[in-house]
């Protein structure tokens, strides 16, 4: 529309123009009519041909294959036919949101070559300290093997706790990517949760008594809090975020779970009186390897793994985790169920 309007007015011009030329040599009012119309016609279609030809229909052209190519066609129907009222305006919308799109594409590409190499420089790390412990008990048992047997046995037991942590280790790192990929296959069936939840505490309770923590439900749950879900994984969950709460407690500290009822799922949280988390930590918490303390940490045991898998386990049944903190003060982690009746 707006190109008609812009050829009419250019006809136009360009017709009072030789128009007037006329009347100035020919001084008649008919031929000044006769040249005007002729030279409007004239002008008009060459003008619109011109444009039409090679600057209208390119835009047109290029209008198209922007638009089915935002939409994933393949180049064969991204030139198939696409109407518009005014492709010169839609052009310009539509590279403003691809070169928008394609910003945003470079950020996350940024972000996710820094995740790629902090994850590969981590796994190296973490499998560099087993392996380089081994070898050094085994070279240690080659050398008191004659002369003291029993320095020799303990050099070898600790060899067999570090390999037993590499096979943690593979184990975790290939469920996350199997629970990635949909490998793992999810077995939903209904449960009682609070059940669960006193089964996994009462395994806990022994490692709770070495740590001086009181493990507690914050209220008496009578009623049965029925869930869909996968019993096992979910035991997975809990059992993963109890043992933080018990490593990373104070000494006669408390960790207990409460239950909310939602509109169609429960939201369930496990809340301690620990030494709590900065907040700077909170959004990269659910990383693989990402370790607040890692001195503590490895001291303490365990992969750096066990929150990606519980975030991935919840995710994979389409159900959320979050976290709050405050240093010294304690934490919450809390993750909905699908409620069932």
């Amino acid at each position: 529309m707006k190109l008609s309007v812009l050829v009419l007015i250019t006809a136009l011009a360009v017709g009072l123009s030789i128009g007037f030329v006329n009347f100035h040599f020919q001084g008649s009012l008919y031929y000044l009519l006769i040249s005007f119309g002729i030279s409007f016609l004239t002008s008009f279609v060459v003008f619109y041909y011109l444009l039409e030809k090679y600057i209208y229909s390119k835009i047109k052209l290029i209008y198209k294959l922007i638009h089915n190519l935002k939409l994933g066609k393949d180049l064969k129907e991204a030139l198939s036919e696409y109407k518009s009222s005014d492709p010169i305006n839609d052009v310009e919308n539509e590279v403003k949101e691809w070169a928008g799109a394609k910003k945003q594409e470079i950020e996350l590409l940024k972000k996710q070559e820094q995740f790629r190499r902090e994850f590969l420089a981590n796994v190296s790390h973490e499998f560099k300290t087993p392996l380089f412990a081994v070898q050094g008990y085994i070279s240690a048992v080659q050398d008191c093997l004659t002369d003291d047997p029993e320095m020799a046995k303990k050099f070898i037991k600790k060899a067999e706790n570090n390999v037993e942590r590499l096979s943690y280790l593979i184990n975790d790192l290939d469920s996350i990517a199997k629970l990635e990929t949909g490998e793992i296959p999810i077995n939903f069936e209904k449960f009682d949760f609070v059940v669960l939840a006193k089964e996994v505490m009462d395994s806990l309770e022994d490692l709770a008594v070495r740590n001086k923590i009181t493990l507690s439900f914050k209220e008496k749950y009578t009623a049965p809090t029925l869930v869909y879900a996968d019993r096992e994984k979910i035991r997975q969950v809990m059992m993963n975020l109890i043992q933080n709460s018990i490593k990373y407690g104070n000494e006669n500290g408390a960790t207990a779970i409460k239950i909310f009822e939602l509109h169609d799922q429960f939201l369930i949280e496990v809340t301690d009186n620990g030494i709590g988390i900065e907040e700077k930590h909170l959004l990269r918490l659910f990383e693989r390897f990402y370790r607040i303390d890692s001195h503590r940490s490895r001291q303490e045991g365990g992969t750096g793994l066990g929150l990606a898998i519980v975030k991935h386990i919840l995710e994979a049944q389409q159900q959320t985790i979050s976290v709050r903190s405050t240093p010294n003060i304690g934490t919450t982690f809390a993750f909905t169920l699908q409620k069932t009746n």
